[in-house]
């Protein structure tokens, strides 16, 4: 787990900066929008006038909101450390990089008031944005340890910091208002193949994961591919510790998990997506066998302000 460095803000100070959404558990629905520039969209005027629309709906808890590099760019300010994910390829799998504009994470416990409240936040953005993609996600097998469960049946964020120790993983601290609070979220859609899962035996499954499905213990002797070994936070260096929030996600009878990890940096993202895809020695983790991401992009979350969306970085 992740110390608590010296001086880092307690939590008291820190919750009115960062939108609380992120910091709070997974809901039990969600969904996970994606919008564009349309032609109206093509000046920055049209731009903050229709971010100060959406300012009062996207309060950071109902709705998360996160910038693309393309609509900070289009702004013409800068925001330190913010670039699109590399495409990675080779050794047998990708890694999409699909870079988006705009994205809202709005979260709920009904999908119909879901429906409505994505209907306010259209509203509000548009003519200058439009709706590119929406995924519908959802909390599953919530245990005990207050963790969901991917659909392969095995515990997601069991190695997720917490308190504190989250708080210095996923938020930006240090560099100034308008900045401190904010976050970089890495989002990427996987489709799993569970005909594929359901084909492994018992023990090949577990060694896929690196933990056992019966009390979620780590196994020591799994293989070097193994996704807990590929991505254990600790064995970077420095360590890469961020605090997902991911979801399962299914349309007809296609599913998989909609892979959400916030960070202070893109570092720990992309570095443990450069082990997993083998880009460091080779080795490729073995979720790949049984799962692919489809898409992928990262977005900067802004800081909060009073309760409302602090967006003084990008000039407003």
């Amino acid at each position: 787990m992740l110390p608590v460095c010296a001086g880092f803000p307690r939590i008291a100070t820190m919750n009115t900066l960062y939108q609380p959404g992120i910091f709070e558990s997974v809901p039990a629905v969600a969904r996970y929008v994606l919008f564009s520039l349309t032609e109206q969209g093509a000046n920055a005027q049209a731009i903050k006038d229709a971010l100060g629309r959406l300012s009062p709906l996207a309060n950071g808890s109902d709705v998360v909101m996160g910038m693309g590099p393309s609509l900070v760019a289009a702004l013409g300010v800068e925001v330190p450390g913010l670039h699109e994910l590399a495409e990675m390829s080779g050794h047998g799998v990708k890694v999409p990089s699909t870079p988006g504009t705009l994205w809202c994470w709005v979260r709920g416990d009904d999908l119909g008031d879901l429906l409505h409240l994505t209907r306010k936040v259209q509203k509000a953005l548009a003519p200058a944005f439009a709706i590119r993609h929406v995924v519908d996600a959802f909390r599953h097998a919530l245990g005990e340890s207050g963790h969901g469960h991917d659909l392969t049946g095995y515990e997601d964020g069991t190695e997720n910091p917490v308190g504190e120790a989250a708080e210095e993983a996923a938020f930006v601290h240090g560099q100034g208002e308008g900045l401190d609070g904010s976050s970089f979220v890495a989002v990427q859609q996987w489709v799993h193949d569970l005909d594929a899962f359901e084909k492994l035996a018992d023990d090949e499954r577990d060694h896929h994961i690196g933990r056992r499905l019966a009390d979620n213990e780590e196994i020591d002797d799994s293989p070097t591919s193994a996704h807990v070994k590929r991505t254990a936070q600790e064995s970077f260096d420095p360590p890469a510790f961020m605090l997902r929030r991911s979801m399962p996600w299914m349309m007809s009878m296609q599913a998989g998990l909609m892979f959400v990890a916030f960070g202070r940096s893109l570092y720990a993202f992309e570095t443990q997506m450069r082990r997993m895809a083998g880009q460091e020695d080779g080795v490729v983790d073995a979720i790949f066998g049984i799962s692919k991401p489809v898409n992928g992009a990262c977005f900067w979350c802004p800081p909060m302000r009073d309760g409302k969306l602090d967006l003084r970085q990008v000039g407003l």
